[in-house]
């Protein structure tokens, strides 16, 4: 049999997608399982690190029972595997592979208290200077180091040398391969305050500052990488090759082919995460932004600027579940057309803080420019005007910062079905916003990895010939308005 497939793991924090493409990127086979988190305390997020695996198991069966009974390939042109994972969540075991501890999930806030203390020395700075990232509990380091200060066993088997550290993608490697393969990448080890991204190595004088001089660290390679073999629990009949691991985020960037200078993606879902490739050399922040690896191949490197926003489509959520404006959330746009215009009513989501480049993480949210002329409309039309506010925000600074010019931006997410925030964007930004149509863009990323690493695609610039039915939204008649309705988001950030 000639024809050749890749099975794309993209393992989330809510759930495990296991999906298995051809050599034309088209999807054949899907599984999903869903993953429970634990909430100990308040602000306190965990998950159980033998039921991630068994989750990421779950849905690897699922996705060949399909593959083999529906779809009726057989299993031995599936030969390559790429993982892409939810980032900064982390594991700590023995070298037996038994946990020392939960997982402790990129939301938890426990280390709030040790970031704040940071945060009044000097080596907050050198952090920055060092990892590209701030000081925020959203980033693995801290937490690692609440569970040194407070967990008896984690801080005798880190001091005696006996715990090994890892990211999701680390812990799935170490667990389907029985141990013998104790790696990472750079996407992942650049989201834990321990990587140096200029020397692409992890950081010794911050592991001895945080008191982890001892932790057993995995080796970091590029993105694609013979990173071991596996059957799946012998869900194969002989082992997949593993060539690909990428964080989530970094994911969705290759799967939309940001592979040049100035290209950038935005994923609009809850929240939502901005990506814009730099090029080979890192670029600083001088407003709030955080540098990282974008992605990586064996002989490159590109760097990349990030910024969070903290609520987009969760704003879209509250107004449907807590004021019961609209039953489902596709009824948002015909609501936002309805009216025409904004009738000044902006709508600042600080549901839980403002992110990027704001950083007003105490502020709470906002509804602002209501009159008696205002109805419900408005309303829901200025909550869906926030999401393209928040993104001109952060473009606005990272073309500042990299003195790059956005060349289109990529969009991919839930919030793409709503063609008024898509044109909205446009308009905006002035520029044209593009959606492939491929609602797996993470799982997507992790094939091309996987697929470049073993030959089955070429080249970058094959990639970028892959043919999907995309939908790309122009710069029309209404970017001169969205310029001036911009002017009163900023004022409304302002009050805050």
């Amino acid at each position: 049999m000639n024809s050749k497939h890749i099975l794309a793991i993209d393992q989330g924090t809510s759930g495990t997608k296991a999906i298995i493409f051809d050599e034309n990127a088209k999807i054949i086979a899907k599984g999903f399982t869903e993953l429970d988190s634990i909430y100990p305390r308040p602000g306190f997020v965990e998950q159980d690190p033998e039921k991630i695996y068994e989750n990421m198991i779950s849905a690897v069966h699922k996705c060949v029972n399909t593959f083999q009974h529906n779809v009726r390939f057989e299993l031995d042109s599936i030969q390559i595997c790429g993982i892409s994972n939810q980032r900064e969540t982390f594991i700590l075991w023995e070298k037996s592979g038994e946990p020392l501890h939960n997982a402790v999930v990129w939301q938890c806030k426990r280390s709030v208290d040790i970031c704040g203390r940071i945060k009044q020395t000097k080596l907050a700075d050198e952090i920055t200077a060092r990892t590209g990232l701030v000081v925020d509990p959203y980033f693995s380091g801290t937490k690692i180091k609440w569970l040194y200060d407070n967990i008896e066993g984690v801080r005798a088997a880190i001091d005696n040398g006996a715990a090994y550290f890892g990211t999701v993608d680390t812990w799935l490697l170490y667990k389907l391969t029985g141990g013998r393969s104790f790696y990472t990448d750079y996407t992942n080890a650049s989201r834990t305050l321990l990587f140096n991204i200029n020397r692409l190595q992890w950081d010794s004088v911050l592991l001895r500052r945080l008191g982890l001089k001892n932790l057993h660290v995995p080796e970091v390679k590029p993105s694609a990488f013979d990173f071991g073999e596996t059957t799946f629990e012998e869900t194969f009949p002989r082992p997949v090759k593993i060539t690909g691991i990428i964080g989530d985020s970094h994911a969705a960037a290759f799967g939309e082919s940001c592979f040049e200078r100035g290209d950038a993606k935005v994923t609009l879902g809850t929240g939502s995460s901005i990506l814009m490739n730099t090029g080979h050399k890192r670029v600083e922040s001088k407003n709030g932004l955080v540098s990282t690896i974008c992605w990586s191949l064996p002989d490159r490197i590109d760097y990349a600027l990030e910024g969070i926003i903290v609520t987009a489509g969760a704003t879209i959520k509250w107004m449907r579940d807590k004021l019961g404006l609209f039953s489902h959330v596709m009824e948002s746009e015909a609501m936002a057309t309805s009216v025409s215009d904004n009738g000044g009513v902006y709508f600042v989501p600080a549901f839980s803080g403002l992110g990027a480049p704001h950083w007003k993480m105490n502020s709470k949210a906002m509804i602002s420019g209501i009159t008696f002329a205002s109805d419900i409309n408005h309303i829901v039309r200025a909550a869906l005007e926030s999401i393209p506010y928040q993104i001109k925000d952060i473009i606005t600074t990272m073309e500042a910062d990299s003195k790059i010019k956005l060349k289109e931006l990529n969009a991919d997410g839930g919030i793409t079905s709503n063609n008024f925030v898509m044109q909205f964007i446009a308009d905006l930004l002035q520029t044209n916003v593009r959606n492939i149509g491929i609602e797996d863009v993470s799982a997507l990323g992790a094939a091309y990895i996987a697929g470049l690493q073993s030959g089955i695609f070429a080249s970058l610039q094959q990639l970028k010939e892959i043919v999907f039915p995309q939908r790309r939204f122009v710069p029309g008649d209404k970017q001169k308005i969205a310029q001036e309705y911009y002017k009163g988001w900023q004022n409304a950030v302002n009050i805050l």
